[in-house]
């Protein structure tokens, strides 16, 4: 291959380009129209009346964002197809969410998925835990709104900033004008241009690298197709483990338990659509990983005898794709653009359904707390402005997210370290009915420091080459005819390898960073419950719960107390049970004693989740 410079953009790619930006604002200014009479309702969880079928599109245009269409190809380019085991993870993940977690939200009627915090614990868990996810998200969306801005950047030359702007405002202005239901429809719409981007890559870069059975015989060699390896250790950055198990957890902090996704699924009109939607998405997920696989994997058999990487060509990992795209695609006008678009469609749905689902959040956990009395219409424009303020933050945060080191170590170290203790702290309240606020509270702590304490160390001290082991890269087909000079990156001996021992603490940092949920939700769990138990003597009579096939049968209560002053005095009214709590004592002092009572039943309050 010549070492030649990749080509830019012309006319045509800005108008494919272009059309993306045209289609989704247009769809944002359509909703604003048609939902103008009931802004408040249907602006925040669309109506309740959505279908499965643009909510499936749209989780999956969601979290398939540009970390995907960048990062995995790249991944895969230097570490092998290992990351095709991340599909084990997803169905895990949406089976959980769909047979667990989305029941327990949907039949509680809440719009926040914070909400059931303090339904289940106390207001105070609820408010940190909101925190700590619009912190989160605002992180994670800095990454994604990164991402895209680099591949334009790339292939066109723009300046990184100003592409960033221009995606905050894009993005920000069709979520402010349509909300959630802008949001949906727009995914839809995008998760189809990511796959018509991804196709059409395929397609042009297998013939340009010689045929499938070209690629799968460059790969092959390469070892890029040993995919199964059943290490053990934690340490090591992609097995069949780390990725299964590790994965997991990571992703089930996303989907599990996340506003965004929450949020959308309580949007359908029943708890059936929800389910479906969840099911449908799966395979969206899958569709998108096998794209983003093969894409590596072609990419690597075009640039097998000359990595543009190692020879200087760019500067950083995350700009292969791109890069590659310019190199098979060039030639065609139109398809450049076609491919940005298709970060693009990935980055425009993720930062929308982030941005919705802090508002909502802000307005739910914060505003609707403070402000009793608004009406429809104040609500409707305080969640508007709330939609450009952090349209602001996320674009703001993008800025930074060139220090953090690789797109997709850096969005899975943020859900990595945020994530877990969330997923933790959820899983509690749903699984363990017998915990108390004062365990939830002190094992958020602790899972919050462990997880930052770790992804920090991380940073400061990387992974060995012994547990990242990544693929050799050649350099040799990119000599000039009057250059002496060769350089072949050689296969690494890592058994041979001299490892200096490290110490415990630097053991634990050395974990990969997708076990991160997983050992803060584990280690925040187990302190949740030693501190539940000393917490308090809570006794319980009777059983808490029955574990039906695939769903948990709700057998107490959960009595939700409303502050009424009357008569200058505070009482207490409007004891509503949320079906998705497992039994909380409702203390019942009496001369002097106080005692439990967990068997309350009353018309209108009891619900069981079947």
């Amino acid at each position: 291959m010549d070492n030649k410079r990749a080509g830019t953009f012309v006319s045509w790619d800005y108008v494919v380009f272009a059309c993306l930006f045209v289609v989704s604002s247009g769809i944002g200014v359509f909703f604003a129209v048609k939902e103008r009479k009931n802004p408040s309702a249907d602006f925040l969880v669309g109506g309740r009346q959505m279908t499965f079928g643009p909510v499936a599109l749209s989780l999956t245009a969601s979290f398939m964002s540009a970390v995907t269409v960048l990062g995995a190809p790249s991944d895969v380019y230097r570490f092998g197809a290992s990351f095709i085991i991340f599909g084990v993870a997803y169905t895990f993940v949406v089976i959980a969410t769909a047979e667990l977690f989305v029941p327990v939200f949907y039949r509680s009627r809440i719009t926040s998925t914070y909400e059931y915090l303090e339904l289940r614990f106390c207001r105070g868990v609820r408010v940190a835990a909101t925190l700590i996810y619009i912190v989160q998200t605002i992180l994670y969306t800095g990454v994604v709104v990164y991402a895209p801005a680099l591949a334009l950047n790339q292939v066109t030359g723009f300046n990184l900033w100003g592409s960033i702007f221009a995606t905050g405002v894009v993005c920000t202005f069709y979520c402010t004008l349509g909300g959630l239901k802008a949001v949906v429809w727009t995914d839809a719409f995008q998760m189809v241009v990511m796959v018509v981007g991804f196709l059409t890559v395929l397609v042009q870069g297998t013939q340009r690298a010689g045929g499938v059975a070209s690629v799968w015989d460059v790969a092959n060699k390469g070892n890029r197709l040993d995919v199964f390896d059943f290490d053990f250790s934690p340490l090591r950055r992609h097995t069949f483990w780390t990725i299964s198990v590790g994965g997991t957890f990571t992703w089930l902090g996303i989907y599990g338990v996340n506003q965004s996704t929450i949020q959308r699924c309580i949007s359908c009109r029943t708890e059936t659509h929800a389910r479906l939607a969840l099911y449908f998405n799966l395979l969206g997920l899958l569709t998108i990983l096998v794209c983003a696989v093969s894409s590596g994997l072609i990419m690597y058999a075009f640039y097998t005898h000359c990595d543009p990487w190692t020879a200087g060509s760019i500067t950083a990992p995350d700009q292969l794709m791109p890069y590659f795209v310019m190199e098979v695609l060039g030639e065609f006008p139109g398809l450049p653009g076609l491919f940005v678009a298709c970060a693009f469609s990935g980055t425009l749905s993720t930062v929308a359904a982030s941005i919705n689902a802090l508002a909502t959040v802000t307005y739910e956990d914060f505003v609707k707390q403070c402000c009793t009395n608004l009406s429809t219409k104040a609500s409707g424009w305080i969640s508007k402005g709330l939609c450009v303020v952090f349209g602001v933050a996320c674009t703001m945060m993008a800025v930074t997210a060139s220090y953090m080191g690789g797109i997709v170590q850096a969005a899975l170290s943020i859900h990595g370290m945020c994530g877990g203790p969330m997923l933790g702290l959820f899983s509690l309240g749903i699984i363990f009915p017998w915990t108390n606020s004062q365990g939830a509270a002190g094992g958020l702590i602790v899972g919050i420091a462990l997880s930052f304490w770790v992804g920090i160390g991380a940073f400061i001290y990387p992974a060995q080459e012994i547990h990242t082991r990544p693929l050799s890269l050649s350099v040799d087909g990119c000599l000039q005819p009057n250059s002496s000079i060769t350089h072949t990156t050689a296969p690494l001996s890592y058994q041979n390898a001299t490892i200096l021992s490290p110490s415990f603490a630097r053991e634990l940092i050395g974990v990969s960073e997708i076990c991160w949920s997983g050992t803060a939700m584990l280690e925040g769990t187990t302190r949740w419950r030693v501190m539940a138990m000393l917490g308090g003597t809570t006794r319980w009579r009777g059983t808490a719960m029955l574990v039906g096939t695939t769903r948990w049968r709700v057998m107490t209560m959960l009595v939700r107390d409303n502050q009424v002053e009357r008569d200058g005095h505070v009482g207490r009214d409007n004891q509503v049970e949320s079906e998705s709590h497992f039994g909380m004592d409702n203390q019942v002092e009496s001369d002097g004693h106080v005692w439990r009572d967990n068997q309350v039943e009353r018309d209108s309050q009891v619900f069981h989740c079947l």
